[in-house]
């Protein structure tokens, strides 16, 4: 099991990056609140890694802090909820807010996230009320430069595309949030754009 990995990042989109360390690339899955925070890192990053090794796949995922690897530790031990899925939660939910979903057992805003039904969102918070805290409020993520609206709105069309959603319906939902915010960021985008699927 691989614990971290550092090196130099060739590649960054809000699903994955590719970090490069002696001489290899590494695509690393991530979620977009990870994403967030490698905005301003500049040089050398590490990221906390969680390794899975299926029969036809090994896919790396990882995290800019461990509390977010803790919580999708968590996730992926609930029935039902794969990495996929688990990395999905991240992305619509920060670390501190789902922290607090779980611990008020607010299902709904679990049930807001693609692909998580009634059933799933009960599961989750009935398996992991008891190993979550309530969250300080203390938010891990630091804010994105300012980057030109037709990029931003490629870059937020392509993360929601590589999650699963069409193509149109992403196309959609996206002009409905930059005609109302056009100087929205990427990650406020996105996340908008997925409580809105």
């Amino acid at each position: 099991m691989y614990e971290y990995i550092k090196g130099i990042i060739t590649e960054n989109t809000p699903t994955h990056v590719t970090l490069e360390t002696g001489g290899i690339g590494y695509i690393v899955n991530i979620s977009l609140n990870t994403f967030e925070s490698l905005q301003n890192c500049t040089g050398e990053v590490k990221l906390l890694l969680h390794e899975v090794i299926r029969e036809d796949t090994w896919t790396l995922y990882g995290f800019f802090t461990a509390k977010e690897r803790e919580l999708f530790r968590l996730l992926i031990g609930v029935s039902g909820v794969g990495p996929g899925t688990a990395c999905l939660i991240l992305s619509s939910i920060s670390p501190a807010d789902l922290q607090n979903t779980i611990t008020s057992g607010d299902h709904t805003r679990l049930k807001s996230v693609k692909g998580i039904g009634a059933k799933t969102a009960q599961r989750i918070i009935v398996d992991l009320k008891d190993k979550v805290k309530p969250s300080d409020g203390i938010s891990d993520s630091q804010p994105l430069p300012s980057v030109a609206a037709n990029e931003v709105y490629e870059e937020a069309l392509a993360a929601l595309t590589a999650l699963g959603f069409a193509r149109p319906q992403s196309q959609k939902v996206l002009r409905r949030i930059f005609d109302a915010d056009p100087a929205v960021k990427v990650e406020t985008a996105i996340k908008q754009a997925l409580s809105m699927m």
